[in-house]
C-alpha cells in the first residue's frame, strides 16, 4: 500500500494537468485508509457512518500522532457545513466522539475554530444556510461530548451562539431552542445560577411569546425550582406562577402556535406537556384545563388545536389522580373527541382513534392502581351518542387491565344493564342529529342501544383469550347473559344472584334477541378457550374445559336446569311444554351416564356424544321443537351404537377399533347439524369432528364425500337427511334464518329471486306477444268461448250477431275465472322456481361447510390411509365445478375445493406411508388418473389430475431416506429406491402420456407437468428421456418440439439424473441430443412466431450441451451441429437484435465464432449522388439546390403540371423560405393532390406559382 501510494503521488506531482499537491509533513502519503474514514463518515448509509466513526477513533488511539489528530479535528470542523444532511450529522457525531475521547483538545479552541470557519458575518449570501448548519452542528457536537458542563464559559458562549442562530428560523427552525433545552437539562444548579441565568435573561423574560422560549422557561423551572422562585418569576414574567389567569391568553396563543407547527408530524408538542406538568406542580390543573384547553383550544374549528387537546388528554392519564381523571374524562374534551369519532367514520378523514388507543394502552400497561384503570375504562365507556357508546365494544386496551379492576368493571356493566343511568353518561348528539328531529331517539330507545353495547362488551371480555380473567368471572358473565336472554324474574331469591338486580326498564323483544345471539357467540368462544389460570399444564391442549376438566357448556346447562327448577322465582321467556321438559331431563340423564362412563374409561366416543347432547339441549331455549326432535334422534342413534358395539364384543370379542360404528353415527348427526344456519352449531360440529378424526372409518368418510359427489342428486348426496323430520327441518331452515348467521346468503337469495322475477317478467311479456302460449290454456279458452257461442266459426253465416248483456256478463265471469286460474299457475311456477333457487343456494352453502370437515381431516390425519380414498372424489368436484355455472357461490366453492386438494393433500408435509396390500389398487388409480388427464379438454383440470398422479406415485415410493428432506444429499443408491412403485408399469403409463402430449395437436397436457415429474422422480426421468429426445424432431407441431427441448434441458440440468447415469450413458445421450438438434436446425425458416419460439428453446438446449461437452471434455461429435448452425446465418439474417439472434450468437461464441459488428452503410444510390455533388462542388460557389432556376415556364394547364413546374415550386420555396424554421415546417407539410410528384431533394413546401403570379410579383 505504501509503494502504491508513493507511485500515485508521484504521478500526481509529474502531471501537468493538475496543480502540484504540497504535503510538507507527508500526512497524506502515510496511510490511504486514514483518508477513507472521512469519506465514509459522509456517506448516506447510517451503518457505514457509525462504523467509520468507530474506526477513526480507534485509529487515532493507536497511532498517537498529533498531526493526524490535528488534521482530523480540522477536517471534521470543515465538514459540519456540508451540503448533505447525512454528511453533516456524520461529521457532528464524529467530532463529538473525538472531543469525548481526546480530552486534551480544548473545547474553547474548537468552538473558536467553528466560529471562524463558519462565520455568519463574512460568508456569502448563498452559503448562509450551510454556515448556519455548521455552527449549529458544531455546538451540538460540543454538547454531546459530555464535557460541556465542565467548562461553564464555553457553555455560555454556546448558548449565546444558539441564541444568535435562532434568527435563522427559515433554515434551522426550532433546533437551536431544543438544543438549549438539552444543554439546560444537563447543567448543574451552580452553573445555571452563576453563568447561564444572566445569558438567558432575555429569553426567559419573553417566555410567553413563542413555544421555544416558553419551553426553555418550563425546563428551567422543572430543573432548577430553587433558583427560579416565585420572586424571580415575578421579575421575569410579572406573575409568581406560570399558570395564572393573567397569563392564560398568551399561553393559549402559544399552544395554538405549537399545535399548528406540528400539524404534519402528528405529535404532541413538548411545550404543551411541560405546561401540563407545570399546572400540576402549581396545583392549577383544573383552571389550566378549563381556560386553556376547553375555552381556548376547543374554541377553534376542528383541526390541529383539537388534536393537540386530544393528545394532551391521552398523555395526561398517567399523571392524574382518580378525581382528576374523572374530571378530565367528563369534560368537553371527551365530547369533542366523541364527535370526532363519529365524523371520522367517513372516508378520507383523519382518524385520531388509533393514537388515543395507544395512549390508553400505555396507561393501562404502566398503571398499577386498579382505581385509576377503572376510572379510565368507565370514562370512555360513558361517552355515548344517543345512548350508544362511541368506543367500540371490542376494545383491545382491556387486555392490560388488572384483575381487580376488571372485576369491578364487569360488575358495573351488569348493574348498568339492569339499571341504566344515562343521565350520568356523557351523552351528545352531532350537529346533523340536532338539526334532524326525526333521528332523535327516545329514552327507551337509548336504553336499548346502551344494553346492546353492554352485552357485546361482556361477550368480548368473555371470549377474548388475551384478557386475563378468572374462571368465576367468566362463568358469572355467561350466567348473566344466559339469564337475561331466556328468563324473567318473578321474585328475587338469594339462591339466584341474577334475580337480585331488578330491571328499571323491561327488556324489549329486539334487545332480548340480541342478547340471545350474544350468548351463543360467547358459548362458541368458551368452547374454543384454553384452560384459564396458572394451573393448566403446559402439555394439556384440551379446549373448552375448565381447570377441573368440566366443560363450559356443561356448567351452563347445569345453571339452566337450576333455573327451570326455580319456577316460583323465575320464568322462561319461551315456555317449555311437558314433552320438551321431559326431553330436557332425558338429555341430562344421557349426559350424566356418559360422564360416568368417561370417568371409568376415557373415550372420544363419550366426549363426542356428550358435546352433541349439550349442544342440542342448550338450543332448546331458541328452537324447542327442532331441538326435541334432534335429541330423540340423537338418543336413539347412541343407544343403537352402544347396543351394536356390545353385541359385537360379546359375539366375537373384536375391539372397537376395527369397526367403531359410533363414529359413523356421529358423522351422520354432524352432517344433519351442519344443515342448520347457526354459527354455534357449526363451531361445535367442528370441535366434535376434530375429536373423532383419529377414529374415522371408511364408511364414515364415504358419507362425508357422498355429500360432495356431483354425480348424485341432492336428495341422494346426503344433503337432506333420510328422515322426513329432518327434511322438514332443512326446509324450515331454508325459509327462516337465524340471527347469528351472516346475511350473505340472504343477499344472494334476494339477488337470485330478483333475477328470477326479471326472467319471469320476460316470459310474461313473451306470452303477451304470442311467442310462448300454454297450449292447455289455449284449449280452455277455446272451450269457454265456444260454450258461450262467442267464437265465430266457418259455419256461422254472419258476423253481425251479438250476445245479449246476460250472456256477456256470464262470458266475462268465465273468462276472469280462467285468467285468474292461469295467473295462479304462473305464480306457482315462479314460486317453485324461486324455491328451487333458494334450495340450491342452501345446498351449496352446506357443501362448503362439509368441505371444512374435509380440510380438517386432511390437516389432522394427513398420514391416514383413508386419505387415498379422497383423491378421486375431490377431483370430480373440481372437474364438475369447472364446467358448471359461474355464480359467486359456485366460484367460492370451487376455489375452496381446489385449495384443499392442492395445499392440504398434494403438498401436505405428512402423507400416507402404510399401503401394505394396496399396491395394485394404487397402480390402477395411477393409470386412471393419467388416462383421465389425457382425455380432458381443459388444461387447468388436467393439471389437478396429473398432480394427483404424482401424489399417488409419492405414496407408492414412500420414504426415500431417513431424513426424507428435499435438502438432504441424495446418492445414486438412494435415488434408485422407488419403494413399492412398479417402475416398469409407471414408466409405461407416463411414456404413453408423454407420447400423447407430443403427438396430439390438442392435448390438455403441458410441458410443465413433465418437468415436475422429472424433477421429483429422477428414475422415471432417466427412463423417459429417450422418448423426450426423439420428439425434438418428431413432435407434431413446433410447440411440442419446443416443449421437448425444454423438458430435455431441465432433465440434463438435474444433478440427480446425472448421478443415476454412467459416463457412457451420458455420452450416448448427449450425442443423441446433438444429432436431434442438428436435424431440427436443417432447412429451418423463421416464418412465424411458433417457429421462432421453438428455435429459441432448441438453441438454449444447444447452449447447455456445448458448455457441458466442452467443460467435461466428453467424446461427443459437435462438427455436424456447428456446420448446421453456421448454415442458419448464411444469408446474414441472424444479425439483427432479438432473443433468437442473441441466443444464436451465444451458442456460436462457444464454438469460437463471434458476432460481426454491424456497420451503417448508406444506399448505393445515395452514395453515387453524394459523389457527384462533391465532384461538382467548388469552393466559393453555390450548390445546385441554392441556385435560382429559370423563371420562364410554359403555361400550366388546369389540373395538370409539367415536370418543370415542380422544379419551379422547389426553387420558389427555396428562395422564399430562407429561414431554418420555415424549412422545418415545410418539410412536415404533405403535398396536395393537384401538386404532382416531387423529387427526393425537393421537399413538399408551397404550391408552385403560375407565370402570371410571378409577373405580378415582379
Amino acid at each position: 500500500m505504501h509503494s502504491v501510494m508513493q507511485k500515485n503521488m508521484g504521478e500526481i506531482e509529474d502531471s501537468a494537468a493538475r496543480p502540484k499537491v504540497t504535503d510538507a509533513k507527508g500526512i497524506l502519503k502515510q496511510n490511504r485508509q486514514f483518508l477513507d474514514y472521512f469519506w465514509d463518515i459522509a456517506k448516506p448509509e447510517r451503518e457505514i457512518r457509525l462504523k467509520a466513526v468507530e474506526d477513526l477513533i480507534e485509529h487515532l488511539k493507536q497511532s498517537e500522532k498529533p498531526d493526524e489528530l490535528k488534521y482530523s479535528l480540522k477536517r471534521l470542523v470543515d465538514g459540519l457545513s456540508h451540503t448533505r444532511d447525512d454528511a453533516r450529522s456524520g461529521y457532528s457525531v464524529a467530532l463529538a466522539q473525538l472531543l469525548s475521547v481526546f480530552e486534551e483538545i480544548s473545547l474553547k479552541s474548537t468552538l473558536d475554530s467553528i466560529k471562524e470557519k463558519h462565520n455568519l458575518q463574512t460568508v456569502k449570501k448563498k452559503f448562509v444556510r450551510n454556515a448556519a448548519f455548521g455552527n449549529f452542528f458544531g455546538v451540538l457536537a460540543l454538547s454531546q461530548s459530555t464535557r460541556l458542563h465542565k467548562e461553564p464559559q464555553v457553555m455560555l458562549e454556546c448558548v449565546r451562539l444558539l441564541q444568535r442562530l435562532s434568527q435563522y428560523r427559515e433554515h434551522l427552525r426550532d433546533l437551536p431552542r431544543k438544543t438549549m433545552v438539552d444543554i439546560l437539562s444537563e447543567t448543574s444548579k451552580e452553573v445555571f445560577e452563576e453563568v447561564l441565568l444572566s445569558a438567558l435573561q432575555s429569553d426567559l423574560t419573553s417566555a410567553l411569546n413563542t413555544p421555544e422560549q416558553l419551553e426553555l422557561l418550563l425546563v428551567a423551572l422543572q430543573k432548577f425550582p430553587s433558583v427560579l422562585k416565585p420572586k424571580k418569576l415575578k421579575k421575569l414574567l410579572g406573575t409568581t406562577a406560570v399558570i395564572t389567569k393573567e397569563n392564560m391568553p398568551k399561553l393559549v396563543e402559544v399552544l395554538k402556535t405549537a399545535a399548528r407547527s406540528v400539524k404534519k408530524e402528528n405529535i404532541l408538542p413538548p411545550v404543551a406537556f411541560d405546561l401540563l406538568q407545570a399546572s400540576l406542580r402549581e396545583d392549577n390543573f383544573e383552571m389550566f384545563w378549563n381556560e386553556a384547553i376547553i375555552n381556548g383550544m376547543l374554541s377553534e374549528m376542528p383541526g390541529p388545536t383539537h388534536y393537540l387537546s386530544f393528545r394532551l388528554l391521552g398523555a395526561s392519564l398517567p399523571l392524574l389522580s382518580v378525581a382528576q381523571l374523572e374530571f378530565v374524562l367528563s369534560a368537553d374534551v371527551m365530547t369533542h373527541y366523541g364527535q370526532h369519532m363519529l365524523s371520522a367514520q367517513l372516508a378520507d378523514r383523519f382518524k385520531f382513534a388509533p393514537e388515543m388507543e395507544k395512549y390508553v394502552s400505555e396507561f393501562m400497561q404502566g398503571c398499577a392502581d386498579a382505581d385509576k384503570q377503572l376510572a379510565v375504562a368507565l370514562g370512555f365507556t360513558q361517552l355515548t351518542n344517543q345512548g350508544y357508546p362511541v368506543i367500540p365494544s371490542c376494545w383491545k386496551d382491556l387486555e392490560h387491565m388488572d384483575l381487580c379492576a376488571l372485576q369491578k368493571y364487569v360488575e358495573w356493566l351488569m348493574e348498568a344493564f339492569c339499571k341504566p343511568q344515562l343521565e350520568k353518561c356523557l351523552d351528545f348528539s352531532t350537529r346533523r342529529q340536532k338539526g334532524n328531529q326525526e333521528t332523535e331517539v327516545e329514552s327507551d330507545g337509548c336504553v336499548a342501544r346502551f344494553r346492546k353495547w353492554i352485552i357485546l362488551r361482556l361477550m368480548f371480555i368473555g371470549e377474548n383469550h388475551q384478557i386475563k380473567k378468572r374462571e368465576d368471572l367468566v362463568m358469572k358473565m355467561a350466567r348473566f347473559i344466559f339469564f337475561h336472554a331466556f328468563f324473567d324474574v318473578k321474585k328475587p331469591t338469594p339462591e339466584i344472584p341474577e334475580t337480585m338486580q331488578a330491571l328499571s326498564v323491561p327488556i324489549d323483544q329486539q334487545t332480548r334477541a340480541s342478547v340471545s345471539s350474544a350468548f351463543y357467540g360467547l358459548l362458541q368462544g368458551l368452547n374454543t378457550m384454553a384452560v384459564l389460570g396458572d394451573s393448566a399444564e403446559p402439555e394439556r391442549r384440551t379446549l373448552g374445559v375448565k381447570a377441573d376438566g368440566s366443560m363450559w357448556i356443561y356448567c351452563v346447562v347445569q345453571f339452566a336446569t337450576m333455573l327451570l327448577e326455580q319456577s316460583k322465582h323465575v320464568q322462561s321467556v319461551q315456555t317449555l311444554s311437558p314433552e320438551q321438559r321431559q326431553g330436557w331431563d332425558s338429555m341430562l340423564g344421557s349426559v350424566e351416564a356418559l360422564r360416568k362412563k368417561a370417568k371409568k374409561s376415557s373415550s372420544p366416543e363419550h366426549s363426542a356424544f356428550q358435546h352433541l347432547f349439550l349442544l342440542v339441549g342448550i338450543q332448546m331455549f331458541k328452537a324447542p321443537e327442532e331441538s326435541l326432535e334432534l335429541l330423540n334422534d340423537l338418543r336413539t342413534c347412541m343407544e343403537k351404537a352402544q347396543a351394536k358395539k356390545t353385541k359385537k364384543k360379546k359375539a366375537n370379542g373384536k375391539s372397537s377399533e376395527e369397526e367403531p360404528l359410533w363414529v359413523e353415527v356421529v358423522v351422520e348427526i354432524l352432517l344433519s347439524l351442519l344443515s342448520q344456519p347457526s354459527r354455534l352449531t357449526r363451531g361445535v360440529c367442528k370441535a366434535v369432528f376434530s375429536r373423532i378424526c383419529p377414529h374415522l372409518t371408511q364408511e364414515a368418510l364415504h358419507s362425508i364425500l357422498s355429500v360432495l359427489d356431483p354425480n348424485k342428486d341432492e336428495d341422494e348426496s346426503g344433503v337432506m337427511v333420510t328422515d322426513e323430520k329432518e327434511k322438514k327441518k332443512k326446509h324450515k331452515a331454508g325459509e327462516e334464518r337465524d340471527e347469528d348467521e351472516d346475511d350473505a346468503e340472504d343477499e344472494e337469495v334476494s339477488e337470485s329471486s330478483s333475477s328470477s322475477d326479471d326472467d319471469d317478467d320476460d316470459e310474461d311479456e313473451a306470452m303477451e306477444e304470442g311467442e310462448e302460449v300454454d297450449q292447455n290454456f289455449r284449449l280452455d279458452l277455446m272451450k269457454v268461448l265456444q260454450g258461450q257461442n262467442a267464437l265465430a266459426t266457418e259455419e256461422d253465416g254472419s258476423d253481425e250477431e251479438e250476445l245479449d248483456d246476460a250472456a256477456m256478463m256470464k262470458l266475462d265471469g268465465s273468462l276472469s275465472a280462467l285468467f285468474l286460474e292461469q295467473k295462479k299457475k304462473i305464480q306457482a311456477k315462479k314460486d317453485e322456481k324461486d324455491r328451487l333457487r333458494k334450495e340450491k343456494v342452501l345446498v351449496r352453502d352446506f357443501k362448503i361447510k362439509v368441505l371444512d370437515m374435509v380440510e380438517m381431516f386432511l390437516s389432522k390425519q394427513g398420514s391416514s390411509a383413508l386419505v387415498l380414498g379422497m383423491v378421486e372424489p375431490l377431483l370430480s368436484v373440481i372437474e364438475n365445478g369447472m364446467s358448471s355455472e359461474t355464480s359467486q357461490q359456485e366460484q367460492d366453492f370451487l376455489r375452496k375445493a381446489a385449495d384443499i386438494f392442492r395445499n392440504r393433500l398434494c403438498r401436505a408435509k405428512y402423507y400416507c406411508r402404510e399401503i401394505d396390500g394396496r399396491e395394485v389398487e394404487l397402480h390402477d388409480m395411477l393409470e386412471r388418473l393419467i388416462g383421465r388427464a389425457q382425455k380432458l379438454t381443459d388444461s387447468s383440470v388436467s393439471l389437478y389430475y396429473f398432480s394427483a398422479a404424482l401424489y399417488v406415485l409419492k405414496v407408492l415410493r414412500g420414504v426415500v431416506s431417513e431424513q426424507d428432506s428435499a435438502n438432504a444429499p441424495s446418492t445414486a443408491s438412494e435415488l434408485r429406491l422407488m419403494g413399492k412403485v412398479d417402475v416398469e408399469r409407471a414408466t409405461t403409463c407416463f411414456r404413453n402420456a408423454l407420447t400423447s402430449f407430443m403427438t396430439k395437436r390438442k392435448s390438455p397436457l403441458t410441458g410443465a407437468m413433465f418437468i415436475d415429474l422429472f424433477s421429483r422422480f429422477p428414475v422415471l426421468c432417466v427412463n423417459l428421456l429417450d422418448t423426450a429426445v426423439e420428439n425434438i424432431t418428431a413432435g407434431v407441431r413446433e410447440h411440442q418440439q419446443g416443449q421437448a427441448c425444454v423438458v430435455v434441458l431441465r432433465a440434463l440440468q438435474s444433478k440427480d439424473v446425472k448421478n443415476l447415469m454412467s459416463d457412457a450413458q451420458r455420452t450416448k445421450l448427449h450425442q443423441k441430443v446433438v444429432d436431434q438438434l442438428a436435424k431440427s436446425f436443417e432447412d429451418v425458416q423463421c416464418k412465424n412466431k411458433m417457429v421462432r419460439e421453438k428455435i429459441v428453446k432448441a438453441l438454449e438446449l444447444c447452449q447447455h450441451l456445448v458448455r457441458i461437452v466442452h467443460g467435461q471434455k466428453m467424446q461427443v461429435n459437435l462438427e455436424l451441429l456447428q456446420k448446421v448452425l453456421k448454415s442458419m446465418n448464411a444469408e446474414g439474417s441472424l444479425q439483427r437484435p432479438g432473443q433468437l439472434e442473441d441466443t444464436y450468437w451465444s451458442v456460436m461464441k462457444l464454438f469460437g465464432v463471434l458476432k460481426p459488428k454491424m456497420e451503417k452503410v448508406k444506399k448505393v444510390v445515395e452514395a453515387e449522388q453524394t459523389e457527384e455533388t462533391t465532384k461538382k462542388k467548388k469552393k466559393g460557389f453555390l450548390p445546385e439546390t441554392k441556385k435560382r432556376k429559370n423563371r420562364k415556364k410554359p403555361t400550366v394547364l388546369e389540373g395538370k403540371e409539367t415536370p418543370d413546374s415542380t422544379e419551379t415550386a422547389g426553387g420558389a420555396s427555396g428562395e422564399e423560405g430562407k429561414k431554418k424554421k420555415n424549412k422545418k415546417k415545410n418539410k412536415k407539410r404533405k403535398p396536395q393532390g393537384g401538386e404532382g410528384e416531387q423529387t427526393q431533394n425537393q421537399p413538399a413546401t408551397k404550391k408552385a406559382k403560375t407565370p402570371q403570379q410571378q409577373q405580378k410579383k415582379k
